[in-house]
């Protein structure tokens, strides 16, 4: 069923299928939501694609965000507060 979705997605915005990276979209997605907060996940998936779409390669986006998400403070347990935004 996912596939299915993916491949009427694409066809409806005019993209390949081929430049879907499934795998690492919902890796980082999955990362985000454990690291971070599971509203965040779809909010950074389109933000990687905003980002990918600028320019910027979707491997380096994904790294980079994995790693912000694996490195993210948790603030229920150490009453810490997020880093603050540019």
């Amino acid at each position: 069923m996912l596939d299915e979705w993916i491949r009427a997605a694409c066809a409806e915005l005019g993209i390949d299928p081929a430049d879907m990276h499934r795998d690492l979209i919902l890796d980082v997605a999955r990362d985000v939501a454990h690291g971070v907060a599971r509203p965040a996940a779809p909010l950074t998936a389109y933000l990687m694609g905003l980002a990918v779409g600028r320019g910027t390669p979707v491997r380096d986006a994904a790294a980079r965000l994995t790693e912000m998400a694996e490195n993210w403070p948790d603030r229920s347990a150490s009453g810490a507060t997020p880093p603050p935004s540019d």
